[in-house]
């Protein structure tokens, strides 16, 4: 099972911030467009729990953004998924979403809960569905993977 650490923009790895990368820099664009917000402004964490996965976002302390608009930002994409649509995920990076055909399928055997974090909230993805599990740690692992928290 894999946990990603939470790092922001100014603890990435000097070979990952020196090269300007236009894809990546459009993907975070396009996230801040979904959030509502400079995703610079926020700390990104994805972690696979044995049980499912879970998207934390918490503001930095020196930014306006309040923890109300990140808990209705994730209130928001929890509904959303578990209407089985997973467009924003889907818009942010620009092309489907690994893991998130599975969990539109299976979405009845999926829950999606928001917990308020101090300055931020998590989203919970849990299921007792093993292929479900198998879809939620293939989507944790991709959001690691592209908003390289890892």
């Amino acid at each position: 099972m894999m946990v990603a650490g939470c790092q922001d923009r100014a603890s990435r790895s000097t070979a990952t911030t020196a090269t300007p990368d236009t894809a990546f820099q459009a993907m975070d664009h396009r996230h801040g467009d979904a959030v509502g917000a400079d995703p610079a402004a926020l700390s990104h964490e994805f972690v696979a729990v044995p049980a499912g996965g879970d998207v934390i976002l918490v503001r930095k302390s020196d930014d306006d953004m309040t923890t109300g608009q990140i808990r209705a930002h994730l209130d928001s994409i929890a509904s959303s998924f578990r209407r089985g649509d997973f467009a924003v995920p889907g818009f942010v990076h620009g092309k489907p979403v690994s893991g998130t055909d599975v969990m539109q399928a299976r979405r009845e055997s999926i829950t999606y809960t928001v917990d308020s974090l101090p300055n931020g909230a998590a989203l919970r993805i849990r299921s007792r569905d093993a292929e479900a599990l198998k879809a939620i740690h293939s989507f944790i692992e991709f959001q690691v993977a592209e908003h390289r928290t890892n």
